[in-house]
């Protein structure tokens, strides 16, 4: 097995605590998305007017012939995904969208100060950070992320052809798109670092998103039975799968989805600087996402989700972040309170967008285009300088 440089001491660490999983973590770090990755290159000798038009017509087209003119890797990545694996059951989607809904804003919460800064702890900030999409153009990923996870998380959405399904995809082709512009731009050292957003990243980053995310989800109050739980991970087992995550990486269920971001963040290197300046940005791109302009309120609201996200993140990581210092002591039981008496105010108030706070919220903080779902990739390995996508 190779294993990149900086993987040396990680894998080590984890051969101590469990080494097939160790072994399986190390060795995709390596591996990227064979399928997609052919895709690309010969979508990028078309040009991106043909590339849009293609990836259109394998998303939407019913029409068994309608790429029959495309390159063959064009046709053979979207055979490969036209019918779900076995293991797949849609109906079973519905409670894990009901309480997605249920608690949408806690989601959120839980995602921008628990799962995304935890997956910026690790050589995936790497990837980001030298293509700049979140630290110079933060608050429209973030909103591109929130679109994502709405639409699978809508009723039916990850039928095929269905917003769900069509988003999923999407970011898997983004994905190579990135890989093949930081491959090609001398930037980056696969000696050292691996693949770029390799299968590993990729396979740890829905595992939290999903298995991580409902730990933090309990730790902010949310409420959720068993089969609710099952459901939200199947969602995003499916969606990881769409996302090209090989299954010999993707979790089955809850136990085995904190297996692998146990197993990954002991195989990781520790957070970089990278690492130190995407969660900081994160947490700072989070007011203005959320709409607020003036720097005082900016500047307050910031501080309180570091405080949140310490709580959520723990200590350790947040030191390793270099987070403000603060006492987390009793930050989640405040926020907890607060959210509850908010409910209650929305429930008792007569103003109807306050009873639809949840779906309100999402859709505020999500990125809807006039045009709709763009099908257009990254044409440059530094985002302020690619088209937008």
């Amino acid at each position: 097995m190779e294993i990149p440089g900086e993987y040396t001491e990680g894998y080590a660490r984890g051969r101590a605590t469990d080494p097939e999983r160790a072994a399986n973590y190390v060795a995709h770090t390596t591996v990227g998305d064979p399928l997609a990755d052919a895709m690309v290159v010969d979508l990028d000798a078309l040009g991106p007017e043909e590339s849009s038009r293609l990836i259109r017509l394998g998303m939407h087209g019913d029409d068994e012939n309608a790429l029959r003119d495309a390159p063959a890797t064009v046709r053979e990545f979207f055979e490969s995904i036209a019918e779900p694996p076995d293991w797949v059951d849609l109906p079973s989607f519905l409670p894990g969208c009901r309480m997605f809904h249920r608690n949408t804003r806690l989601v959120l919460a839980a995602m921008v100060g628990g799962v995304l800064v935890e997956g910026f702890s690790t050589n995936i900030a790497r990837s980001f950070f030298l293509t700049g999409k979140l630290r110079d153009q933060g608050i429209r990923r973030l909103k591109q992320n929130n679109r994502h996870m709405l639409e699978i998380f809508m009723p039916w959405g990850m039928e095929r052809h269905n917003d769900g399904w069509t988003h999923s995809v999407r970011v898997r082709l983004v994905h190579a798109r990135i890989r093949q512009l930081i491959a090609n731009s001398n930037e980056w050292n696969i000696g050292e670092l691996g693949t770029p957003i390799s299968a590993a990243h990729v396979g740890f980053a829905v595992a939290a998103f999903s298995a991580r995310c409902l730990q933090h989800l309990e730790k902010l109050g949310a409420k959720f039975n068993a089969e609710e739980r099952r459901s939200f991970m199947a969602v995003w087992r499916y969606s990881g799968y769409l996302m090209g995550i090989p299954e010999s990486i993707l979790y089955r269920d809850e136990a085995e989805a904190l297996e692998v971001y146990r197993i990954g963040l002991v195989c990781e290197p520790p957070p970089s600087l990278e690492s130190v300046v995407l969660a900081s940005s994160l947490i700072n791109s989070a007011p203005l996402f959320a709409g607020l302009t003036e720097r005082q309120a900016r500047r307050k609201l910031a501080g309180y989700i570091a405080e949140v996200s310490r709580a959520l993140i723990g200590n350790e990581m947040a030191d390793l972040l270099k987070y403000p210092e603060s006492d987390a002591r009793g930050v989640l039981w405040r926020f907890r309170v607060l959210n509850r008496v908010e409910k209650l105010m929305n429930l008792l108030s007569q103003d109807r967008s306050r009873k639809n706070v949840n779906l309100t919220t999402i859709l505020d903080v999500s990125m809807f285009d006039n045009e709709g779902i763009s099908y257009k990739l990254p044409d440059h390995v530094h985002a302020e300088e690619s088209s937008q996508y």
